[in-house]
């Protein structure tokens, strides 16, 4: 079972965005992953543990995850309640260019259990700096996604695939990767939530 201290474990929501709806991305692999992140947000919050939120604000005038743009929003079943920080970033890396790293420091995070977009991307990217920076991090598998890609070569390589290596590279090197049932059967019931016997 993880060990998931619960005031020093984080759950860092990673760019559920809408602009990942449009079309332009292509297909994606694991269309539950909305489902799991809810699913987490509901359990985490009901345990009473931190929660942070990031966003990307894209700086290409074409992205639909520019500012001021509908895209820019969270999804429904992924936006954030009062009180939850919100970090916004310009780049892959949810560290660099934002003050996540002073505001996980200074409430004494110590782990990070990362879900969202992309799993070869933005999510990748923050998980190996948040090993690197000494945060034990877990990355839930069936809680992020990507997209079908064209390599340099023009060779077409399926979501599924390019998922699957993206956590391998991460699995027992900058994090550990586990799914979502595993990452739920290790928040205890808090006392307020058990009933009366």
């Amino acid at each position: 079972m993880l060990n998931l201290e619960p005031h020093a474990t984080t759950l860092l929501v990673v760019d559920v965005q809408l602009g990942f709806d449009d079309p332009r991305w292509g297909r994606r692999n694991n269309p539950a992953l909305e489902g799991h992140v809810s699913d987490l947000l509901r359990a985490w919050r009901t345990a009473g543990r931190p929660v942070v939120h990031v966003r990307h604000m894209s700086a290409d005038p074409s992205s639909p995850l520019r500012p001021r743009q509908p895209g820019n929003g969270f999804k429904p079943e992924a936006a954030p309640l009062a009180g939850e920080a919100v970090v916004e970033k310009r780049v892959n890396s949810a560290f660099i260019g934002t003050a996540l790293e002073a505001h996980l420091r200074r409430a004494g995070c110590r782990g990070l259990v990362i879900v969202g977009l992309t799993t070869n991307h933005c999510v990748s990217t923050t998980a190996r700096m948040a090993g690197n920076l000494g945060f034990t991090t877990w990355v839930v598998s069936d809680a992020t996604a990507t997209f079908d890609r064209v390599g340099p070569d023009g060779v077409p390589h399926r979501a599924e695939q390019i998922h699957a290596i993206a956590l391998s590279d991460l699995h027992g090197e900058f994090a550990t990767v586990v799914d979502t049932a595993a990452v739920l059967a290790a928040l205890p019931v808090p006392a307020s939530s058990r009933r009366a016997s």
